[in-house]
Protein backbone atom coordinates (compact mmCIF):
# COMPACT_ATOMS: atom_id res chain seq x y z
CA UNK A 1 0.00 0.00 0.00
CA UNK A 2 1.13 3.70 -0.91
CA UNK A 3 1.92 4.41 3.20
CA UNK A 4 1.63 8.11 2.42
CA UNK A 5 -2.41 7.83 1.08
CA UNK A 6 -2.94 5.71 4.04
CA UNK A 7 -0.99 7.73 6.67
CA UNK A 8 -3.52 9.12 9.70
CA UNK A 9 -4.21 12.53 9.59
CA UNK A 10 -5.67 15.86 10.92
CA UNK A 11 -7.38 18.78 10.05
CA UNK A 12 -9.45 22.02 10.74
CA UNK A 13 -9.65 23.40 14.10
CA UNK A 14 -12.59 24.59 16.44
CA UNK A 15 -13.98 23.86 19.86
CA UNK A 16 -15.63 20.81 18.84
CA UNK A 17 -13.99 17.56 17.15
CA UNK A 18 -14.56 14.80 15.17
CA UNK A 19 -13.11 11.19 15.44
CA UNK A 20 -12.94 9.45 12.14
CA UNK A 21 -12.43 5.37 11.89
CA UNK A 22 -11.54 3.69 8.77
CA UNK A 23 -13.08 -0.03 7.97
CA UNK A 24 -11.62 -3.47 7.89
CA UNK A 25 -8.54 -3.52 5.61
CA UNK A 26 -9.16 -0.11 4.77
CA UNK A 27 -7.18 3.22 5.80
CA UNK A 28 -7.82 6.83 6.84
CA UNK A 29 -7.62 7.05 3.17
CA UNK A 30 -11.16 5.97 2.86
CA UNK A 31 -11.65 9.09 5.44
CA UNK A 32 -10.39 11.75 4.15
CA UNK A 33 -12.49 13.51 1.85
CA UNK A 34 -15.15 13.08 4.67
CA UNK A 35 -12.55 14.69 7.01
CA UNK A 36 -12.07 17.70 4.57
CA UNK A 37 -15.52 18.50 4.33
CA UNK A 38 -16.23 18.51 8.29
CA UNK A 39 -13.33 20.62 8.66
CA UNK A 40 -14.51 22.89 6.36
CA UNK A 41 -17.77 23.19 8.90
CA UNK A 42 -15.52 24.09 11.59
CA UNK A 43 -14.73 21.17 13.06
CA UNK A 44 -11.04 19.95 14.13
CA UNK A 45 -11.23 16.20 12.33
CA UNK A 46 -8.43 13.41 13.26
CA UNK A 47 -8.54 9.95 11.46
CA UNK A 48 -6.14 7.31 13.48
CA UNK A 49 -4.92 4.07 11.68
CA UNK A 50 -5.84 1.26 13.34
CA UNK A 51 -3.13 -1.22 14.36
CA UNK A 52 -2.38 -3.61 11.54
CA UNK A 53 -3.64 -1.56 8.66
CA UNK A 54 -2.82 0.37 6.05
CA UNK A 55 0.95 -0.74 5.62
CA UNK A 56 1.55 -5.06 4.55
CA UNK A 57 -1.03 -7.82 4.72
CA UNK A 58 1.77 -9.07 7.37
CA UNK A 59 1.51 -6.78 9.92
CA UNK A 60 -2.51 -7.93 10.30
CA UNK A 61 -0.92 -11.44 11.76
CA UNK A 62 -0.16 -9.32 15.16
CA UNK A 63 -3.17 -7.58 15.59
CA UNK A 64 -6.65 -8.30 16.54
CA UNK A 65 -10.11 -6.82 17.91
CA UNK A 66 -8.42 -5.83 21.16
CA UNK A 67 -6.30 -3.84 19.74
CA UNK A 68 -8.35 -1.65 17.36
CA UNK A 69 -10.44 -1.21 20.28
CA UNK A 70 -8.20 -0.13 22.43
CA UNK A 71 -6.68 2.06 19.74
CA UNK A 72 -9.80 4.09 18.99
CA UNK A 73 -10.75 4.41 22.81
CA UNK A 74 -7.23 6.02 23.01
CA UNK A 75 -7.87 8.47 20.35
CA UNK A 76 -11.05 9.59 21.63
CA UNK A 77 -9.42 10.10 25.31
CA UNK A 78 -7.26 12.30 23.40
CA UNK A 79 -9.74 14.48 22.13
CA UNK A 80 -11.08 15.12 25.93
CA UNK A 81 -9.90 19.20 26.07
CA UNK A 82 -12.73 19.51 23.03
CA UNK A 83 -16.14 20.54 23.88
CA UNK A 84 -17.90 17.83 22.38
CA UNK A 85 -16.45 15.27 20.34
CA UNK A 86 -18.62 13.30 17.31
CA UNK A 87 -17.45 10.43 15.86
CA UNK A 88 -17.75 8.61 12.64
CA UNK A 89 -17.24 5.33 10.85
CA UNK A 90 -17.16 3.57 8.78
CA UNK A 91 -18.06 -0.19 8.22
CA UNK A 92 -16.06 -2.14 11.04
CA UNK A 93 -15.16 1.60 11.97
CA UNK A 94 -18.77 2.31 12.96
CA UNK A 95 -19.07 -0.80 14.99
CA UNK A 96 -16.13 0.63 16.92
CA UNK A 97 -17.97 4.10 16.94
CA UNK A 98 -21.05 2.35 18.66
CA UNK A 99 -18.56 0.43 21.52
CA UNK A 100 -16.84 4.24 21.81
CA UNK A 101 -20.73 5.88 22.25
CA UNK A 102 -21.47 2.78 24.38
CA UNK A 103 -18.44 2.92 26.61
CA UNK A 104 -17.84 6.41 26.88
CA UNK A 105 -21.67 8.44 26.67
CA UNK A 106 -19.97 11.61 28.62
CA UNK A 107 -17.65 11.72 25.61
CA UNK A 108 -19.23 11.02 22.23
CA UNK A 109 -22.03 13.64 20.93
CA UNK A 110 -23.18 11.96 18.64
CA UNK A 111 -22.50 9.49 15.72
CA UNK A 112 -22.28 8.69 11.80
CA UNK A 113 -22.47 5.23 11.03
CA UNK A 114 -21.55 4.90 7.69
CA UNK A 115 -22.31 1.36 5.66
CA UNK A 116 -21.95 -0.18 9.01
CA UNK A 117 -20.86 -4.01 9.09
CA UNK A 118 -23.50 -5.28 11.25
CA UNK A 119 -23.75 -8.10 8.67
CA UNK A 120 -21.98 -8.97 5.83
CA UNK A 121 -23.25 -10.59 2.70
CA UNK A 122 -23.76 -13.44 1.15
CA UNK A 123 -24.63 -17.04 2.72
CA UNK A 124 -20.75 -18.42 2.97
CA UNK A 125 -20.03 -15.62 5.11
CA UNK A 126 -23.22 -16.12 7.25
CA UNK A 127 -21.77 -20.19 7.40
CA UNK A 128 -18.85 -18.95 8.21
CA UNK A 129 -19.61 -17.05 10.77
CA UNK A 130 -21.39 -20.16 12.57
CA UNK A 131 -17.98 -22.19 12.16
CA UNK A 132 -15.33 -19.46 13.44
CA UNK A 133 -14.57 -21.43 16.54
CA UNK A 134 -13.47 -24.30 14.45
CA UNK A 135 -10.29 -22.74 13.11
CA UNK A 136 -11.18 -24.66 9.64
CA UNK A 137 -11.38 -20.95 7.72
CA UNK A 138 -7.91 -20.91 9.10
CA UNK A 139 -6.61 -24.08 7.87
CA UNK A 140 -7.99 -24.50 4.45
CA UNK A 141 -7.42 -20.46 4.16
CA UNK A 142 -5.21 -18.95 5.64
CA UNK A 143 -4.88 -15.68 3.39
CA UNK A 144 -8.18 -14.13 1.83
CA UNK A 145 -6.74 -12.06 -1.65
CA UNK A 146 -8.40 -8.77 -2.57
CA UNK A 147 -8.59 -7.94 -6.32
CA UNK A 148 -10.43 -4.52 -5.79
CA UNK A 149 -12.52 -2.30 -3.45
CA UNK A 150 -15.85 -2.16 -3.24
CA UNK A 151 -15.79 1.61 -4.82
CA UNK A 152 -18.38 2.13 -8.29
CA UNK A 153 -16.55 5.48 -9.51
CA UNK A 154 -13.67 4.30 -11.65
CA UNK A 155 -11.25 7.34 -11.56
CA UNK A 156 -11.49 6.90 -7.84
CA UNK A 157 -11.08 3.19 -7.83
CA UNK A 158 -7.79 3.70 -10.14
CA UNK A 159 -6.39 5.88 -6.80
CA UNK A 160 -7.17 3.35 -4.18
CA UNK A 161 -4.48 2.03 -1.87
CA UNK A 162 -5.79 -1.93 -1.59
CA UNK A 163 -4.11 -4.35 0.85
CA UNK A 164 -3.32 -7.13 -1.68
CA UNK A 165 -4.60 -9.43 1.33
CA UNK A 166 -5.39 -10.27 4.34
CA UNK A 167 -5.31 -13.67 7.00
CA UNK A 168 -8.67 -15.33 7.28
CA UNK A 169 -8.18 -15.04 11.23
CA UNK A 170 -9.16 -11.27 11.42
CA UNK A 171 -12.30 -12.48 10.06
CA UNK A 172 -13.33 -13.70 13.31
CA UNK A 173 -12.56 -10.50 14.82
CA UNK A 174 -14.96 -8.67 12.71
CA UNK A 175 -17.35 -11.10 13.72
CA UNK A 176 -16.40 -10.74 17.33
CA UNK A 177 -16.79 -6.78 17.06
CA UNK A 178 -20.46 -7.21 15.26
CA UNK A 179 -21.34 -9.62 18.44
CA UNK A 180 -20.15 -6.66 20.98
CA UNK A 181 -21.79 -3.85 18.76
CA UNK A 182 -24.64 -5.41 18.95
CA UNK A 183 -24.62 -5.82 22.69
CA UNK A 184 -24.30 -2.14 23.37
CA UNK A 185 -26.80 -0.94 21.14
CA UNK A 186 -29.40 0.32 24.19
CA UNK A 187 -26.89 1.79 25.74
CA UNK A 188 -25.79 4.10 22.94
CA UNK A 189 -27.76 7.47 24.08
CA UNK A 190 -26.36 9.92 21.70
CA UNK A 191 -27.74 10.81 18.15
CA UNK A 192 -26.32 8.75 15.47
CA UNK A 193 -27.09 9.11 11.70
CA UNK A 194 -26.79 5.68 10.04
CA UNK A 195 -26.21 5.79 6.19
CA UNK A 196 -26.42 2.99 3.98
CA UNK A 197 -25.55 2.28 0.39
CA UNK A 198 -28.19 0.19 -1.46
CA UNK A 199 -25.85 -1.27 -3.94
CA UNK A 200 -23.30 -2.19 -1.27
CA UNK A 201 -21.46 -5.71 -2.13
CA UNK A 202 -19.90 -6.27 1.20
CA UNK A 203 -22.45 -5.44 4.00
CA UNK A 204 -26.18 -5.51 3.98
CA UNK A 205 -27.59 -2.66 3.86
CA UNK A 206 -30.75 -4.39 5.80
CA UNK A 207 -28.67 -4.45 8.73
CA UNK A 208 -28.31 -0.74 8.65
CA UNK A 209 -31.80 -0.21 9.17
CA UNK A 210 -32.31 -3.17 11.47
CA UNK A 211 -29.65 -0.84 13.55
CA UNK A 212 -31.96 2.01 13.50
CA UNK A 213 -34.56 0.22 15.27
CA UNK A 214 -32.19 -1.06 17.90
CA UNK A 215 -30.94 2.12 18.89
CA UNK A 216 -33.92 2.77 21.17
CA UNK A 217 -32.23 4.63 23.96
CA UNK A 218 -31.15 7.61 21.35
CA UNK A 219 -32.65 10.82 21.52
CA UNK A 220 -32.62 10.86 17.59
CA UNK A 221 -32.02 8.26 15.32
CA UNK A 222 -31.92 9.37 11.14
CA UNK A 223 -32.02 6.92 8.29
CA UNK A 224 -30.03 8.05 4.73
CA UNK A 225 -29.81 5.91 1.64
CA UNK A 226 -27.89 6.44 -1.35
CA UNK A 227 -28.70 4.94 -4.61
CA UNK A 228 -25.48 5.86 -6.08
CA UNK A 229 -22.39 4.34 -4.99
CA UNK A 230 -20.51 1.00 -3.69
CA UNK A 231 -19.72 0.37 -0.10
CA UNK A 232 -17.18 2.90 0.78
CA UNK A 233 -19.54 5.86 0.22
CA UNK A 234 -17.10 8.01 2.07
CA UNK A 235 -15.13 7.90 -1.52
CA UNK A 236 -17.66 7.59 -4.04
CA UNK A 237 -20.37 9.06 -6.04
CA UNK A 238 -22.17 10.02 -3.06
CA UNK A 239 -19.53 11.17 -0.98
CA UNK A 240 -20.71 14.82 -1.06
CA UNK A 241 -23.97 14.35 -0.40
CA UNK A 242 -23.25 11.84 2.63
CA UNK A 243 -20.72 14.49 3.59
CA UNK A 244 -23.73 17.34 3.74
CA UNK A 245 -25.60 14.72 5.32
CA UNK A 246 -23.44 14.07 8.28
CA UNK A 247 -22.08 17.80 9.01
CA UNK A 248 -25.40 18.89 9.18
CA UNK A 249 -26.72 16.31 11.42
CA UNK A 250 -23.54 16.97 13.87
CA UNK A 251 -24.67 20.72 13.80
CA UNK A 252 -27.76 20.09 14.50
CA UNK A 253 -26.67 17.80 17.61
CA UNK A 254 -24.57 20.42 18.81
CA UNK A 255 -27.43 23.25 19.06
CA UNK A 256 -28.79 22.79 22.51
CA UNK A 257 -32.23 23.21 22.07
CA UNK A 258 -33.86 26.70 22.55
CA UNK A 259 -35.91 27.07 25.81
CA UNK A 260 -39.61 26.73 26.64
CA UNK A 261 -41.31 29.98 25.67
CA UNK A 262 -43.20 30.93 29.08
CA UNK A 263 -46.87 32.64 28.40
Amino acid sequence: MDEKKTAPFELGQGEDACLLLHGFTGSPWDMRPLGEALAARGLYTRAIQLPGHGTTPEALTRVDRRDWEQAAARALRALGSYRRVFVAGLSMGALLALRLAADFPERVHGLALISPAARLRGVGMAVLKRLRNTGLLERVRPWVEKRGTDISDPAVLAEAPLLPSFPSARLRCLWELQDAAHAVLTRVRCPALVAVAEQDHVVDPESGRALVRRLTAAPEVRLVSFREGFHIITRDRSAPLLAAEVGSFFERAATPPAPLAHG
